[in-house]
């Protein structure tokens, strides 16, 4: 998860960049030749997007896992494109598959994208931008979906975007989901400082996570001090849905940011002070609440400046939760006022997808 590639795309120079990054990404995941062709493909034609239609913007690559908590959890790469252009005016138009208006796109146009992604979907809102996100997965037979572990009673999906101080290769920020049982744990970690170290802070709580899912968040919490013992500590949220009883838990140790939105209201859930690996509290609180139909639960790092604001959007909601996270992300910063740290996003939302636009293929 630490490892990211973010390419700034103000002109047609760095399209090549993107597919470069993209390749890239792949190669690190262990994806097979045919998904690196996918990946290259669409990091072009996201990467061209940004060039004609919006003025540039900037692609981010990382590592990352399906949304849905219950597929099966293959590695695969993440290609998401954000910007701050016009918007796209008619959402439904622009992803028929081949649609395009640059004549030097390559023609496959945001249609052919969704298509050949194995998971595909993007926000857009007039004066606003647009950010599309596309993950390319492991090849399969053609037309077999990736298995799912089980069923999932509430529909839960996880995901995220994270990005490096300054476009440097490691993040000490990272977000893992695990699922156990009836139970899914959104983990968002933000390793101490910057560059590799602190990276191998947020990997190694990364690993640990997938040794204790199975315990309540401040249970964890506990694991987590232990295995981050010997690197330099972390600021640690961990939120856990419990299907069973529609129940929220979250539980954090340092500066990691949190809010949960019901009934269409904003709320925060409250970290303690300290560092997990150095600095544990001896006492840990622990925020529970109702998970409903319009539940939709925010982690971030402090790359987010504290008083970033939440998105007003009612459609946001239906996306894909990395399209969220990515529109938190963009919405914080611009390109005047560019995040000045390691900066990541985690978001956790039942699946209540309706415009067909939105689905996986």
């Amino acid at each position: 998860m630490s490892r990211v590639w973010d390419i700034p795309v103000q002109d047609s120079t760095r399209v090549r960049d993107v597919r470069v990054a993209a390749e890239a990404a792949c190669a690190h995941a262990q994806l097979d030749a045919h998904s690196t062709a996918v990946a290259a493909l669409v990091a072009t034609e996201l990467g061209t997007n940004l060039v004609k239609h919006a003025g540039g913007g900037r692609v981010v690559v990382n590592l990352a896992a399906p949304a849905d908590t219950c597929a099966e959890d293959v590695p695969c790469v993440q290609i998401v494109a954000l910007d701050h252009g016009p918007g796209i005016d008619n959402v439904p138009v622009a992803m028929r598959d081949g649609h395009t208006t640059a004549a030097s796109s390559l023609g496959a146009g945001l249609g052919t994208c969704r298509r050949v992604s194995g998971e595909f979907d993007l926000h857009s809102r007039p004066g606003s931008g647009t950010v599309a996100v596309a993950r390319i997965l492991p090849t399969r037979a053609p037309g077999g979906p990736h298995p799912r572990a089980q069923r999932s009673r509430t529909g839960a999906r996880a995901g995220g975007i994270t990005t490096a101080l300054a476009h440097a290769e490691h993040s000490g920020d990272a977000f893992s989901r695990v699922r156990c049982g009836p139970r899914v744990t959104l983990m968002l970690v933000d390793g101490l400082g910057h560059g590799e170290k602190a990276a191998d802070a947020s990997t190694a709580a990364v690993a640990e996570l997938r040794r204790c899912a199975d315990l309540p968040p401040a249970e964890i919490l506990k694991h987590l001090h232990a295995a981050l013992r010997t690197t330099r500590g972390a600021a640690v949220g961990v939120a856990q849905l419990d299907e069973d009883t529609d129940r929220l838990s979250f539980a954090g140790v340092g500066n990691i940011g949190a809010r949960l939105r019901t009934d269409g209201a904003w709320r925060p859930l409250i970290s303690h002070p300290g560092i997990v690996g150095a600095h544990f509290p001896a006492t840990m609180p622990l925020s529970e609440t109702a998970w409903t139909r319009d539940s939709l639960l925010v982690l971030h790092s402090d790359g987010l400046p504290s008083r970033w604001v939440p998105p007003t959007d009612d459609r946001l909601g239906a996306h894909d939760p990395a399209v969220v996270a990515a529109v938190v992300l963009r919405d914080a910063g611009s390109a005047a006022r560019p995040l000045r740290d390691d900066a990541s996003v985690a978001v956790l939302a039942p699946d209540h997808r309706t415009d067909p636009y939105d689905r996986t293929p």
